[in-house]
């Protein structure tokens, strides 16, 4: 029997009450994680084993801010790149404001631009449809979002991650099942990457919000990138992701490494920029935004 069909006169006042709250409160826990619970007992052990610091490990997960996020992860099994309207960047207002940005950082800009031989246009473009230059930066704490994928190797915390996923929006189970396999492996690896780049860069790895996918900063870098190919852009001896000079220059080496030189052909330039997001919608639409700032 569903909780709404008890019969409220059998209940004592201060159960019903209880209940109730219950009914209400679950569905959010679910969806939203819960700051109580061991699911990640397993994950830390196997962090410890593949050579983290246990004290580091142990003390990092018993952090009231570190804690199971199904309904967070449960968007990345929902998503389609198909879904997504790029074409709004190429409106006037947000050229103008990509226009903006370039006057602002002009310097750093030029800077990237002649030590990594990547035009400033498609860095811009790239800034520009990846956080409206740094105006929307993701809420998720990304140490969360990479540790619940990682633990979907446990067969109880996969069936969380697929209750919280709407039933209109539910993918095929096979589908997702597969995707779960793939993906738990994947975060896994990226976050023992974001591990080593908040060690390295002395930052408080649950501090770092970011997308349902844990990219991050204004670039938004995984952790992999951000261990192996961010840059420090304005000689701080940091590599902050969240600051528009290592932001630039960090975009710029990315391009870079995968193959962006002065002169490339379309076609070249577009199979490099396809490596920053496997979608030729997305490289398109940047290709264009690069376009009209050309043209100002």
């Amino acid at each position: 029997m569903k909780l709404s069909q008890l019969p409220y006169r059998r209940i004592p006042g201060f159960l019903f009450i209880l209940l109730i709250c219950f009914s209400f409160n679950f569905p959010q826990a679910l969806a939203q994680g819960s700051k109580k619970g061991n699911e990640f007992a397993e994950l830390s052990q196997r962090l410890i084993r593949d050579g983290f610091d246990p004290e580091k490990i142990n003390t990092l997960f018993s952090s009231e801010k570190i804690f199971f996020t199904p309904g967070d992860v449960s968007l990345f099994f929902i998503h389609s790149e198909s879904n997504l309207d790029y074409d709004q960047f190429l409106a006037a207002k947000p050229i103008e404001k990509a226009r903006e940005h370039m006057k602002i950082h002009q310097g750093t800009l030029d800077q990237a631009e002649k030590k990594y031989g990547v035009d400033k246009t498609v860095i811009a473009a790239i800034l520009l449809v990846e956080t409206q230059l740094g105006d929307y930066l993701g809420k998720r704490t990304v140490f969360n979002t990479l540790s619940t994928m990682a633990a979907l190797t446990d067969d109880n915390l996969k069936e969380l991650v697929w209750k919280s996923i709407p039933k209109n929006k539910k993918p095929k189970r096979e589908k997702f099942e597969r995707k779960v396999k793939t993906r738990s492996q994947w975060g896994y690896q990226e976050l023992k990457a974001l591990i080593k780049y908040t060690n390295r860069e002395k930052i408080a790895p649950e501090s770092i919000k970011g997308s349902y996918a844990g990219a991050m900063g204004i670039p938004q870098f995984m952790p992999s990138n951000a261990l192996r190919l961010a840059k420090d852009g304005n000689n701080d001896d940091k590599v902050d992701l969240f600051s528009h000079a290592d932001a630039i220059s960090s975009v710029a080496n990315f391009l870079s490494h995968h193959g962006w030189k002065p002169g490339i052909s379309r076609q070249r330039q577009h199979e490099v920029l396809f490596q920053y997001n496997h979608s030729n919608y997305y490289v398109d639409t940047l290709l264009k935004i690069s376009d009209k700032l050309k043209e100002g």
